[in-house]
């Protein structure tokens, strides 16, 4: 008999964490090993349970989607993520991609799909939703976007708009509810796409695209 594919369920809407669970529980070939309803949990649950799969939502409290999915690429190689997000950004799957995840699958895939996608990313393969992977090569075949070949997730660019204000890394934790941690990371990723090293860099970045305007007597260099 073939193993069950052994899985953790990582979501912060706790009526969707329940239903996911739920109704991949009824499947013969997966077995639920566990939720967790933000990133840090999501990660101490990945370590202690050892899943094959985690299935995992993008905006997460106490740490991002991404984030958690980078530490486990560093930490727990042979744990493979895929992530389920509404986000439809083409941006969005090179990121995760990048952070190592195996698979993208949209919110509002039908119960196969997501059942076929967790199969497939538990015996080592890929699995996009079609219109993600369609994303995907546009954005691939257009070229560069952002300064850098880079283009910033809605994410970062709030992440980005809250350094230009001049707020600390905690507020900005605070007004995201993010963990401090994970902003650090956004600002770091920020720069590095962006190929920008100062705030005040990143500040001139922020006024430049219209996201930020300076008021009076306000400088754009600190």
């Amino acid at each position: 008999m073939k193993r069950r594919i052994r899985l953790l369920v990582v979501d912060d809407h706790p009526v969707v964490l329940r239903g996911i669970s739920s109704c991949l529980a009824r499947r013969a070939e997966i077995e639920v090993v566990g939720e967790a309803g933000d990133g840090e949990a999501a990660l101490s649950k990945a370590r202690e349970l050892a899943p094959d799969v985690v299935l995992m939502d993008l905006d997460l409290p106490r740490k991002d989607g991404l984030a958690v999915t980078e530490a486990l690429r560093r930490e727990r190689p042979g744990v493979k993520v895929l992530i389920l997000s509404a986000h439809r950004s083409p941006q969005s799957v090179l990121e995760i991609l990048q952070a190592g995840a195996r698979g993208y699958v949209l919110k509002g895939a039908s119960p196969e799909e997501l059942a076929q996608a967790i199969q497939a990313v538990g015996v080592g393969e890929t699995f996009f939703s079609p219109e993600v992977a369609r994303l995907a090569l546009d954005q691939l075949a257009g070229g560069a976007g952002e300064k850098g070949g880079a283009e910033l997730t809605a994410r970062e660019r709030e992440v980005l708009v809250e350094i230009a204000n001049g707020s600390s890394n905690k507020e900005i934790a605070l007004r995201l509810n993010l963990g401090v941690r994970t902003v650090e990371t956004h600002r770091e990723r920020i720069m590095r796409k962006l190929d920008i090293h100062s705030i005040a860099g990143l500040t001139k970045y922020a006024i430049g695209k219209g996201w930020v305007t300076l008021a009076p007597g306000q400088q754009a260099s600190r």
